[in-house]
């Protein structure tokens, strides 16, 4: 029987094991002005375990922080990476990259990762990860679309879905959200009717000057588990703390 474990890290880096093989998602380990994860990481770069792979759901440096990741010292390790990003990799060192639109897969190990549609302020993708029988969600930081109907439909009830639910906002002018809120989260959740989601991209913080001028994220992990029980009580929530490990227990198939 395969086990599942999800470790959250910080923002939307997580640490995704089945049966010990490793995925790490949109990896981001460093901070700079207006760019802070408002948490400690819950595993430091240099504590990793070893990685069966990296994904990356889109090019912003709060995803795909390659200045800080080059210090991993697999330069083998595979990546998967929305299409037309894989140069950041590639520039410091790492040479097994593949590039995905929505709908393409590739197999990191043993896991067989399939791009799936997201909508954010640049081009984004998320993932869906399948092994021996297991199914896990991974949702970047993307918008609630339509397009993500598309994915209950070739995959029906995975067993884990990874969540922002910040209702991160640009502003001061364009006041434009980019990122789901707890509400839109919970309603992905009704139409994905996974049996377990954990909220990630909520402890994110501009700062003093960046929330005042550049962003709002009012969001909040508990509001998405309260909204998540009311639109789908089937599903069940499980917030973590930066470290703390979730086990998924298998479903039990007919």
């Amino acid at each position: 029987m395969s086990t599942l474990t999800i470790t959250r890290i910080a923002h939307a880096t997580t640490l995704i094991d089945f049966d010990g093989h490793v995925i790490l998602t949109d990896p981001w380990f460093s901070q700079k002005f207006t760019y802070y994860q408002g948490e400690p990481l819950g595993v430091p770069l240099a504590s990793l375990p070893h990685l069966a792979g990296v994904l990356v759901s889109h090019g912003h440096y709060d995803h795909y922080d390659m200045e800080a990741f080059q210090a991993y010292t697999d330069k083998q390790v595979p990546f998967a990476v929305k299409r037309g990003i894989a140069h950041k990799a590639r520039k410091v060192g790492f040479s097994n990259v593949t590039e995905l639109d929505a709908w393409e897969t590739t197999m990191v190990g043993p896991i067989k990762v399939t791009a799936a549609p997201g909508k954010h302020a640049v081009p984004e993708v998320t993932y869906v990860l399948e092994y021996d029988g297991m199914t896990v969600y991974f949702g970047a930081d993307t918008l609630l679309i339509p397009a993500l109907s598309g994915i209950a439909e070739r995959f029906p009830s995975p067993d884990l879905a990874l969540l922002s639910v910040n209702g991160l906002r640009i502003r001061p002018m364009l006041n434009r959200k980019v990122v789901m809120d707890p509400q839109e989260a919970a309603e992905l959740c009704r139409i994905l009717r996974p049996r377990y989601a954990v909220p990630i991209h909520y402890a994110y913080t501009g700062g003093l000057i960046g929330d005042l001028l550049l962003v709002k994220h009012p969001g909040t992990a508990e509001s998405f588990q309260q909204a998540v029980a009311q639109l789908a009580p089937e599903t069940m929530v499980r917030i973590l703390a930066p470290g703390e490990p979730l086990t998924v227990p298998s479903a039990q198939r007919v």
